[in-house]
């Protein structure tokens, strides 16, 4: 049995009649092919900010599995909307969760490590169904409790899926067509590039690129899934970027609200990276005022609670944005105080890397925009809204 694996993120549902468009979409590749198909969700935009918002603001002590248990429901309410707009096309559909999908994990709570899959359990719902929509950025450990595989990790799911049905491409559709020489909503002559390796959008997202979590690249590489970034728009399906074992292209990438740190000897400097290394955290070390300071760029919230466990914790000294430019050969690392000038900076190292750039179609739209209804599930006082 084939089937085609998409993933939506949480661009693609602002608005709940989003997932009328999405369930059309997916109708019209069902008929037009003898695949069945796999869809993976995420939060609609901004749900998962609010629902941790909301847990510490019950309990700023609450612990990591309660709040993976919490987060994951983001993606389990998106599965469900996205079954119940598919049902109403009559297709066939059921929506699993990550006590369902198959994929097994450590217990590393608030960013799980993928240790196993088991294809059965979509492989069995697919015999009885057209489609099933699978819940991102979740799965089960060893004790089959509910673990978070991190911020923006439903790209991780959605490979994880490919790879354990044996599909060798999965389709991802975010509000860009695929990845850019640079931000296309922060600096407007981005071009699009149409093939790029693995190992190079694994640099760009591990220094702050958004379209493909790093997680999800590299697990993409080791099990040879070919990624295909993809955009559903008014008009129709824009294919931008085929991430395969081949492509390259010079870059400049904004990371904001970055942690900084600093040690008191580069002996704790050296433990802190080896620690965070260990975890396929990426922290890098800038030159500043004051010295040599670690910079956390991954995995943010994960990566604080390992440095709150350090017996002589770095002394945390504000958070920063990041602008970093790279090309097969440089990579030069920015640190930079107001986000404005860091995007200031960004385009004039853009400018520089491509001095005849035109402005890129994305045009003006404000980048992660959160859906105006990502309050569905819970309504916290005062509650930021952290964009997923």
């Amino acid at each position: 049995m084939r089937a085609t694996v998409m993933k939506f993120g949480g661009s693609s549902f602002l608005h709940p009649e989003d997932y009328g468009r999405v369930a059309a979409h997916i109708a019209d590749r069902l008929a037009s092919s003898e695949n069945k198909i796999v869809a993976v969700v995420s939060a609609m935009s901004g749900t998962t900010g609010k629902l941790k918002a909301a847990m510490l603001e019950v309990n700023k002590q609450a612990s990591p599995s309660n709040l993976d248990g919490a987060l994951a429901t983001g993606e389990m309410l998106s599965a469900c909307l996205l079954e119940a707009a598919i049902s109403r096309l009559s297709v066939p559909v059921m929506s699993l969760n990550g006590y369902s999908i198959g994929i097994h994990t450590n217990s590393d709570f608030g960013r799980a490590s993928i240790e196993g899959v088991d294809p059965e359990p979509i492989l069995a719902a697919l015999q009885e169904h057209d489609v099933v929509v699978a819940a991102g950025a979740q799965a089960i450990d060893q004790s089959g409790r509910l673990t978070f595989l991190g911020r923006n990790s439903s790209d991780l799911t959605a490979i994880a899926i490919a790879s354990m049905l044996g599909e060798h491409a999965c389709e991802i559709y975010s509000d860009v067509p695929g990845v850019y020489t640079a931000d296309p909503y922060l600096v407007p002559g981005a071009h699009l590039i149409p093939e790029i390796a693995y190992r190079t959008i694994l640099q760009m997202s591990r220094h702050g690129a958004k379209v493909l979590h790093h997680r999800a690249v590299h697990y993409a590489e080791t099990h040879k899934v070919t990624i295909v970034c993809k955009s559903l728009t008014s008009d129709g399906v824009v294919t931008g970027t085929i991430v395969t074992g081949h492509g390259n292209a010079r870059s400049v990438t904004v990371a904001r609200d970055i942690p900084v740190f600093s040690c008191a000897t580069l002996e704790e400097c050296d433990n802190l990276c080896a620690l965070l290394a260990r975890h396929d955290i990426n922290a890098i070390r800038v030159e500043d005022s004051r010295g040599v300071v670690i910079c956390i760029i991954s995995d943010i919230d994960f990566a604080l609670r390992l440095v709150a466990l350090t017996d002589t914790g770095p002394a945390f000294i504000g958070s920063k944005s990041v602008v970093t430019e790279l090309d097969s050969s440089v990579l030069r690392v920015h640190l930079v105080g107001d986000y404005e000038r860091a995007i200031s900076l960004a385009r004039q190292i853009h400018e520089r890397m491509y001095p005849a750039a035109v402005s890129a179609a994305a045009g003006s739209r404000m980048a992660g925009q959160p859906s105006a209804y990502s309050s569905l599930l819970v309504r916290a006082n005062n509650a930021p809204g952290n964009p997923r």
